[in-house]
This record gives C-alpha cells, structure tokens and sequence, in this order.
C-alpha cells in the first residue's frame, strides 16, 4: 500500500514541499522532494508539519521514499532534517522492522524526537512502531504495536507528551474489541503501553485518526472518524471526544445530528484533530458535509476552560528569547518563570517579547494582566 492511499489522505500531483512564507505574503520554496526523480531516495509525501530540536534545527518526515528496500522498493518513508536556507539531510530511511509510512515528530523534555509508523515494524500484521530519535538521527523502535487484543494498530497519527512526562497517542485500528475500532494510548519513553480506551464502534465512536491535545484542565481531547450516535446505521458520522489520563471517557460532540448525511452542515469524518486556542476554546477543521456541496467546515467547541498563555517556545536556556502568546495582553504588568521575575514588552495585544531570566527554573509562566493573571498551558522547561 502506497502512501497515498492511507484513509482520509489524498496526493495531487506533486511530492512536495517544505517551504517558508513572510508576513507580508511571499512564499519560498525551500525544497522539492524526488529532487533527482524516482526513486526517491530523499523521500516523498511529506504529510506532516515540521518541528524545531533544541538544536535549532528543523525536523520532519516523508510518507514514502529514501532508501530501497526488500520490503518497500519505492522506500518506505524518512525523517529529515532542514536549514532554514533549504539544505536536506536524509537522517533515516525506514525499514519494514522499524516501520511505514512514519507520522510527524513531537520534540520532549529530553531533548529527542518522537514519532510513530502507520505500519511496519515486528509486531503482528504490521500494525506499526513507536519510535525515539536523537537529534543526530539515531532511531531506536520503543514499541510494536500487536492488535487485538491487548493493543492498537495502525497509529494514523503522532503523539503529544503530557505534563506527567509520559506520551499519548491514538490506533486507527485494533484495540479490545474484535471490531478493531482503534484506542488511545499512553506510553512511556521506555515503551511500557497502557491501553486506556477500546473504541466499540458505538456511541463511543469509531476509528481515530488524530493525536489528541492536552488542554489547560489535564484532559486530553481528540476526534474520532466514524461512530457516535448519529448517521446510523451508515457507521456513524464521527465524534468529540474527552478523556482523562486515567481513562475516562466522555464523549461532547456527536456530528451530523440530523442525520442528513451528505449535507450535514455541520460536517462529518473528522480525520484531524483540535487546537486549543488562548482564550480556552477548540477550533478544528472536518474535510466532509457542510453544505449541499460536502466540501468540509471549520468549527469551534467550548467546554468552559478559561484563558491561557503559551510560549514559544516551550523550553529554552537564561537568556534565550521567548514570546508569550495569549489574548489581551495589554497592559500586562507582571511576567514570571515558574515564580522569578522577566523583563518583558508588550509587542502586541496578543504577544509578549521576553527572555528567559537569571535564575529561573522549570515550570509554568504566569502574565498579571488587568483582567487577571494568565498561566502557561504547559510548564517551560529551562534547559
């Protein structure tokens, strides 16, 4: 199975692109995959973003391409490195043992990248891997994902590291329930895997395809393809869901509740996730429904989480820039990293430029602000 044909993605035409845009609208390409044509040893089908290591340096992945092998003649996949001036280094290409088709990357605490494979790897089907790589490309498999019945398979997505230090992911597929609806998952950087929840197909959903975001009350949120109580018994239009770190799940959004599928105006099949904006609420995109038309919607969801800032980054050495991001910010008067005192300015009514101050240590960011003091989503790590 080619890349292109994984559920939900679709190729037109070209391998793609890595490229940059400035505020005023100018687009630079910085690099054109299959550069020599095929085969296509520097990768194509890069569907996932890019991440910054603490090196500096940008990271990412291709779906398909690098190095030949028995396994996948057209390559199965890569993770590369880029400058900013479009220079590419191929760090690895994938191998049926150590995966398929490999999602995008999270950078952790640790310093290393994390990342998962739609398929490949040792375990059973080749239901895919979990993986950790050094900044210098060094690729260690930390988990085989078996299937039925005592883990997930197919992670059609990558991961998110939670405030305990530990990941979360979710399985396309696999699970305890015969039917194979997929899972969400927790694993540790030593691999250890614990299954929190089976989708059944049901009320509960069906089939996620995205990794699930960890909001500013420690819960996790995510979105299912299929499944939930609506578009029965077509298999359901797909669903919102919440679910704790210890495995509660509930489920806040079931699409198409008319049940007019393929109008549903408000959409069906989301196969990506949610982005917790500053001011507290989910905002997400669903590729289906809408209108006559199907051509998809862009929706928000508010469960009543307050206002929050974020940094970018979100880890960094005393001294190094930091810009805080968040919703009336004007008039801040107070800036601090995990109680030590920054210099700050107000760039924006949405952004603070600081640093990171003398003496500070990991933990959360909190901005006085006139309407309240703000606080960072997650703790900055102070390297």
């Amino acid at each position: 199975m080619r890349p292109s044909t994984r559920p939900g993605l679709l190729v037109h035409g070209a391998y793609g692109f890595p490229h940059a845009i400035k505020s005023a609208g100018k687009l630079t390409t910085l690099y054109s995959f299959c550069a020599s044509g095929p085969p296509c040893t520097d990768g194509e089908y890069p569907f996932a973003g890019l991440v910054q290591g603490v090196n500096g340096s940008l990271y990412g992945t291709t779906s398909g391409g690098g190095a030949a092998s028995s396994n996948c003649p057209e390559g199965c996949g890569t993770v590369f490195t880029i400058t900013p001036a479009g220079k590419l280094t191929t760090l690895h290409s994938f191998v049926k043992t150590d995966g398929w088709y490999p999602n995008g990357l999270v950078l952790a605490a640790d310093g290393n990248l994390y990342g998962t494979t739609y398929q490949g790897g040792t375990g059973n089907n080749n239901g895919g891997t979990v993986f950790k790589m050094t900044p210098t490309g060094t690729l260690t498999t930390i988990h085989n994902f078996a299937g039925y019945p005592n883990d997930g398979a197919e992670p059609y997505s990558g991961l998110v590291q939670a405030s305990d230090g530990d990941f979360y992911g979710t399985t396309w597929s696999g699970g305890a329930n015969l039917i194979g609806g997929g899972t969400v998952y927790q694993i540790t950087r030593a691999g250890t895997v614990i299954l929190l929840h089976s989708f059944a197909c049901g009320d509960d959903g069906c089939n996620p395809g995205a990794a699930p975001i960890q909001a500013t009350d420690g819960n996790l949120y995510s979105t299912t393809n299929s499944g939930g109580a609506n578009c029965v018994p077509q298999g359901g239009c797909g669903t919102i869901f919440e679910i704790t770190t210890g495995g509660s799940l509930t489920t806040l959004y079931n699409f198409c509740p008319a049940n007019d599928r393929p109008a549903c105006s408000d959409g069906y099949g989301p196969t990506s996730g949610l982005f917790q904006d500053a001011n507290g609420t989910f905002y997400g995109t669903i590729p289906s429904g809408g209108n006559s038309q199907g051509y998809g919607t862009a929706f928000s969801l508010s469960n009543g989480l307050g206002p929050f800032v974020e940094t970018v980054p979100v880890l960094g050495k005393v001294g190094e820039p930091v810009v805080i991001l968040g919703t009336d910010l004007t008039g801040a008067t107070s800036v601090t990293f995990n109680g030590t005192a920054a210099t700050f300015t107000v760039s924006a009514p949405s952004a603070i430029k600081t640093t990171v101050p003398p003496g500070a240590t990991t933990g959360r960011v909190k901005v006085v602000t006139p309407i309240g003091t703000l606080e960072s989503n997650v703790a900055f790590e102070v390297k």
